[in-house]
């Protein structure tokens, strides 16, 4: 019979249950493994990539800023300010004080101050109160060759309007009111803001009512003066060995070159100036202390550990090696026939620089000329690193072309990133899809393999019967 031949087939529907493929297949482990097998050969190589750029990256920053400092370190050298430093003493600083600046020459001067700097300050005369009217017309107040006119009406002709036309004016020329109420009455107080003879002002009234000339003065005029002198403007009075002399404040810096002198009492003062050295030691000390720390990052960055067998971010690269023979090249050699082991600057054998204290004190002795002709004079120390850093650092400079480019590597790795996590999210889609069809294939064809068996075994239950 035909069924029994149907009957010999009953084997392929158990090798189908066999197989467990149905609804028991995990497809999301399955397409997990599958696309992690895909992505991490291409993901690994742009996370090298991007580690391997970003620690560049870190290291020309360090290289960028030790440079940088060491830029900054030569800026007293390099103007010579630190080579032109004065100590400046007074002998009396109750009496006077003196500051230096790098033109000042060595010596001691003898100044007697006889008389301070003062500003100009008069008040009117009593009035009953601050809102009494003083009168009209034009108020004109002069300091110097600036003058401030104030047109003054029944509307702001108080004392205490004048005041505010005086303090609020914008052609001020430099003069300040004030009221000050004693027992007779008000007083409108004007104050000079600067000292001197020549800034003491001059108060004209014209038109009006003619009240206004209440609060005239003149300090040439013998009559006539509304105003009474509390404090004249007085030009400050010294002499300096001997040799008369006046400034119009109680600070000048054109007594004697070089110096500043600031007055503060009547006496007399010796104001002692001498060469001083320790800005020029610490000046070298800061330049020998910043070039170690760039070459202490140099090394660090460029080294091979044997022991643990680990290299520095940078090792072999042609710029920084570029970098550091270069300075190293410069340091070691000369400038105006000397070299910097002639002042007490000496390159030590791991390339860092030592400083010989006995002779830097030695070589500076003179006032520091030596040291400055060799850092400042014609094509010096000064001149060839400060070249030499201008082409590495800034804007333009080599270290952020490298650090462009390397920034660019990042975006560019960036993009590739972006782009590998699209086409693995594109092929995860594709998978499930895949397999999940699969997976509902399997389900039917067990579903039917089920259903085969059911009926071959009604048959052949038929059959034995």
């Amino acid at each position: 019979m035909a069924i029994n031949t149907v009957n010999s087939t009953t084997p392929t529907s158990g090798l189908l249950t066999a197989m467990g493929v149905g609804s028991g297949l995990d497809i999301s482990t399955l397409v997990d493994q599958l696309v992690t097998a895909k992505k991490t050969p291409q993901q690994n190589q742009i996370t090298d990539q991007a580690t391997t750029a970003n620690t560049q990256l870190s290291a020309l920053g360090q290289t960028s800023a030790a440079l940088s400092a060491l830029q900054s370190a030569m800026a007293s050298i390099s103007d010579g300010s630190a080579f032109s430093a004065h100590s400046v003493s007074s002998s009396d600083t109750d009496i006077l004080n003196a500051t230096a600046t790098g033109t000042a020459v060595g010596g001691s001067y003898k100044i007697e101050v006889t008389q301070l700097a003062s500003a100009l300050k008069a008040s009117s005369g009593a009035f009953e109160k601050n809102s009494t009217e003083v009168g009209t017309g034009t108020l004109s107040i002069t300091v110097g060759d600036k003058t401030m006119d104030l047109s003054i009406d029944s509307k702001n002709n108080s004392l205490a309007s004048i005041r505010d036309a005086i303090n609020k004016s914008s052609d001020n020329p430099g003069v300040t009111a004030t009221i000050v109420t004693g027992t007779d009455g008000a007083h409108l107080v004007l104050s000079g803001e600067r000292t001197g003879v020549e800034n003491g002002f001059k108060i004209t009234s014209s038109g009006g009512d003619g009240g206004l000339a209440a609060l005239n003065y003149d300090a040439s005029a013998s009559e006539g003066n509304g105003l009474s002198v509390i404090n004249p403007a007085a030009d400050a009075l010294y002499t300096i060995d001997g040799l008369p002399a006046n400034s119009a404040g109680n600070s000048t810096s054109t007594a004697i070159d070089g110096l500043t002198l600031n007055f503060t009492a009547e006496g007399t003062s010796t104001v002692t100036v001498a060469n001083d050295s320790s800005k020029a030691t610490s000046a070298l000390t800061n330049l020998v202390n910043t070039y170690n720390s760039f070459v202490s990052i140099y090394q660090n960055l460029t080294k091979y550990d044997t022991v643990s067998e680990t290299a520095g971010a940078m090792i072999g690269d042609a710029t920084l090696n570029g970098i550091a023979s270069t300075l190293t090249r410069i340091i070691g050699g000369s400038a105006n026939g000397g070299s910097i082991s002639s002042i007490g600057i000496s390159l030590q054998v791991d390339g860092k620089l030592a400083i010989d204290n006995d002779k830097l004190t030695k070589a500076l002795s003179d006032g520091g000329k030596k040291v400055n002709d060799i850092f400042n004079r014609d094509n010096g120390f000064s001149a060839q690193l400060d070249a030499q850093l201008k082409t590495l650092v800034g804007e333009h400079g080599v270290l952020a072309g490298r650090t462009d480019s390397i920034s660019q590597q990042l975006k560019d790795l960036d993009v590739r990133q972006k782009s590998l996590d699209a086409r693995m999210e594109s092929l995860t889609a594709r998978y499930k899809a895949q397999f999940t069809a699969l997976d509902t294939l399997m389900s039917k064809l067990n579903s039917t393999s089920t259903y085969l068996t059911q009926q071959f075994d009604a048959l052949n239950n038929i059959n034995k019967k």
